[in-house]
């Protein structure tokens, strides 16, 4: 029997020409960009489609743009007779993806999770000044060597695991010189590469905490309901419903590790789930669950193209 989860991407698949396709293919579509437009007060729909790319790069434009296009595929799956409380038993999300999961669940209307991103993005960039901090991939290394690596690499300054990704990709941030350190660390360690990211700030670690205080305040802010559908939270790898629940995990997050690899082997072991179906821009959530669990079935859904198909197969 088949039993799905929707799983919604986080930073850096955003990419140039985002949503543009569904934009010129969907009235739904557009309305939902239109809607983030509205409650930011800026056209980042014309970001999205046109660029230039170090604008939408940025933080605070990345997260509301990566949400907006998921939540332009669950309007036009809506509108195609796709409730994803009759074909979803979970959501998840990859940091920000969490948002968009309970956008998509109905824990919050789309113009607070449009702002409640753009406040996100904006209090990330602003804990710690460019250039103070910096996140690096270290491929190759399981999850309790990665940590043995930032324990090592920290040295009185920051340097924590950030994400567990997959099977040998685990993500360390920090401060500029500890994460250079833990490259440096894991490479003696066996790590196949240790490389710095392209990010404007060190995410997920304890230098998130102004971050983590203002999303807080803003998040008390909000009005919640409860999803539709569990979410299967990144800082628990465990499904939770509770509003009050989910607002705390959701600050918890800013300075948390995203447990995706637990997240994706809860889903697919105790959860019962068998398909995980990736909505929005990009694959990099579709090619982790293939690495995390090969027996689960990974798509993505992010075109129209990719739209019919998916409507097709459940409609067969």
């Amino acid at each position: 029997m088949t039993k799905r989860a929707f799983t919604f991407p986080g930073q850096g698949s955003q990419a140039v020409g985002m949503g543009k396709d569904l934009a010129a293919a969907y009235p739904e579509a557009r309305a939902v960009f239109q809607e983030v437009d509205e409650a930011l007060g800026q056209r980042l729909s014309a970001i999205m489609f046109e660029g230039p790319d170090d604008i939408l790069r940025l933080t605070e434009n990345a997260q509301p743009a990566l949400m907006a296009v998921s939540m332009a595929v669950i309007r036009v799956l809506e509108s195609k007779g796709v409730k994803l409380a009759d074909h979803a038993t979970y959501v998840a999300g990859h940091s920000l993806g969490e948002y968009s999961a309970l956008a998509a669940a109905g824990t919050f209307s789309l113009g607070d999770t449009a702002r409640l991103l753009k406040t996100r993005g904006q209090a990330m960039q602003k804990a710690v000044p460019v250039g103070h901090g910096a996140m690096a991939a270290l491929l190759g290394l399981d999850l309790a060597t990665a940590q043995e690596v930032a324990t090592e690499a920290a040295q009185g300054d920051v340097c924590d695991v950030a994400n567990d990704n997959a099977p040998g990709q685990v993500v360390v941030s920090g401060t500029t010189a500890a994460v250079e350190r833990a490259v440096e660390i894991a490479k003696t360690k066996g790590a196949k590469r240790a490389l710095l990211l392209p990010v404007s700030a060190p995410f997920h670690c304890s230098l998130m905490q102004p971050a983590a205080d203002a999303m807080a305040a803003a998040l008390a802010e909000v009005a919640m309901n409860a999803p539709v559908v569990p979410l299967v939270a990144n800082v628990l790898a465990a499904p939770i419903t509770d509003p009050a629940e989910i607002r705390q995990r959701l600050v918890e997050q800013v300075t948390g590790v995203v447990r995706w690899t637990e997240s994706v082997t809860w889903l697919t072991g105790q959860g019962g789930v068998t398909h995980l179906t990736e909505l929005g821009t990009g694959k990099v959530l579709t090619g982790l669950a293939k690495r995390i669990n090969a027996e689960a079935v990974a798509n993505a859904v992010g075109s129209p193209a990719d739209i019919d198909a998916f409507v097709a197969e459940l409609n067969s």
